[in-house]
């Protein structure tokens, strides 16, 4: 007897509708076939273990069991719930009526309990849109569905509950979340505030700008000085998700098995930092079975790089292209995938190995040749793709001491959206673009125009600094955050002149 099941396959962050055909006939074998990998041809062994386990029988004939397209090679553990199901069905032992409405996922252990597993999110979306009924998957992956609406998503707990109410014995709810009360509920949670840095002025207006344009950073200073305490809080000031933004997020995350069981959608712009000692692979994606890397699930939120120079150089040169694309493409002689990867970099780096170069009190140990080679581990290609370069000095006793509770992160949101509203609006006709950072080299000229004294101003500091092309439109993009910021139309000589004190890295004792 011939029965057909449903299951999905993820590729990036989309996915692809499986159909798992299951065919009993005289014989004694078990064939899984369509490119399976080891985890699906070991499913066999778990499958029989948890079927004998609820009651029932496993087949002694010969079973074989078809993953089709079988030109798509299936990988991983999900695929477990709906083979058994199907091996079931084919038997005789269960209905197979209610099988052809639902897209059955989920992992068994030999007891029969199902066990979570990775993409519960982008196949939910492709269930809808492939016209099924419902999906049938793992208790532990149900809030994250859920969130595809008009869809039942059906909760199991282990192969005997969905045995039951394939066999109408039981009836199980189907889980609904109201994903707009979800949404706003969430919204503006945050463990760290700006309002527990104290001092650092210059360096808050500097993240606020970024926040505002969407500008990548970085922070040049001494050891304690307070960069890793304002680069974590960078997050707190961007705004918030929109619903789109939210999902998107939520699937990158759901793909990687990064999702708490209690999370149905991210609500906060993901904030990662990665340790210096990460690998190519890990920074951008890939691996054997392509994952999405540290810039994708930092997609629409903050990547932060800390003891910049310390990262090898090759991991470093591979971030280059993602900056400008946005996205990055994984491809292997049988497949290439897409990821997204719109995220802010915030760096932070000593100046020097002992890190006291260019320090007000204390004395730097380091030669200018160890000073140099120390910077020149970062090359000017991604230096270049920084907009704002920020100095960050140690803050005094009389700072820290002082009683008054600094600015807080939801004052300074309301100013960085208002600059993003202004920026939505000019660029509501463009795909693609959202912020000031966006722009490219064509799009530059008619956006960021200036007049005379600022063009005499930008020459002269491109003379004294030797900036490259690249250099000037950060700045130019700079410069038009922060007129967005002041509700100027036009860019201003100071705009262009803040714009330029953002360019540390560039100056003569650097």
């Amino acid at each position: 007897m011939l029965v057909k099941t449903y299951s999905s396959s993820v590729y990036g962050i989309e996915a692809t509708t499986i159909t798992v055909e299951v065919n009993i006939s005289a014989g004694t074998r078990y064939y899984i076939v369509g490119l399976p990998d080891n985890a699906v041809k070991e499913s066999l062994q778990r499958i029989e273990s948890a079927i004998m386990t609820i009651g029932y029988r496993m087949p002694r004939q010969k079973i074989v069991v078809n993953l089709a397209p079988a030109n798509i090679r299936k990988e991983g553990s999900a695929y477990d719930l709906s083979i058994a199901l199907g091996i079931l069905a084919a038997s005789g032992q269960i209905s197979a009526e209610k099988l052809s409405d639902y897209l059955i996922m989920g992992e068994l252990s030999l007891d029969g309990k199902t066990q979570s597993i990775k993409g519960a999110l982008p196949t939910a979306v492709q269930a809808k849109i492939d016209g099924f009924k419902g999906l049938i998957l793992p208790e532990a992956n149900a809030r994250e569905a859920a969130v595809v609406q008009q869809l039942e998503v059906i909760p199991a707990r282990n192969l005997r509950e969905i045995v039951d109410f394939c066999e109408d014995r039981v009836t199980i709810a189907p889980l609904i979340i109201d994903i707009e009360q979800e949404f706003r509920q969430n919204l503006h949670k945050h463990e760290t505030d700006f309002a527990d840095v104290k001092g650092q002025e210059n360096i808050k207006r500097a993240l606020e700008i970024a926040a505002a344009g969407g500008h990548n950073v970085i922070l040049i200073g001494p050891p304690g000085a307070g960069k890793t305490m304002l680069a974590k809080r960078l997050a707190t000031i961007l705004p918030p998700l929109t619903l789109g933004e939210s999902l998107e997020t939520t699937k990158i995350h759901s793909v990687a098995g990064q999702l708490n069981r209690n999370i149905s959608l991210m609500t906060s712009r993901p904030f990662r930092a990665p340790h210096h000692t990460t690998s190519d692979v890990a920074l951008v994606g890939g691996g054997t079975n392509p994952q999405p890397g540290e810039i994708s699930l930092a997609h629409n939120g903050v990547l932060f790089l800390d003891e910049l120079p310390e990262f090898k150089r090759s991991v470093l040169e591979v971030m280059r292209q993602p900056l400008e694309s946005r996205s990055i493409t994984i491809s292997r002689a049988r497949f290439s995938i897409d990821y997204p990867a719109s995220f802010m970099l915030i760096a932070a780096m000593n100046p020097c190995p002992c890190g006291y170069y260019n320090h007000p009190e204390k004395e730097c140990t380091c030669g200018s040749s160890v000073v140099q080679r120390y910077l020149s581990k970062i090359s000017g290609p991604l230096m270049d793709r920084i907009d704002l370069h920020v100095e960050v000095t140690p803050v005094n006793f009389k700072e820290l001491s002082e009683p008054r509770m600094a600015e807080k992160s939801i004052v300074i949101r309301e100013r960085v959206m208002h600059a993003r509203n202004r920026q939505e609006k000019r660029f509501e006709n463009i795909d693609s673009v959202y912020s000031n950072a966006q722009i490219d080299a064509k799009m530059l000229r008619e956006v960021c125009i200036i007049d005379e004294n600022s063009k005499q101003l930008i020459k002269s500091a491109m003379d004294r600094l030797g900036l490259s092309a690249r250099a000037y439109d950060r700045i130019l993009k700079v410069a038009r955050t922060i007129a967005d910021m002041g509700d100027s139309d036009h860019i201003q000589a100071e705009h262009i002149a803040e714009a330029i004190h953002f360019r540390s890295l560039d100056r003569d004792n650097w």
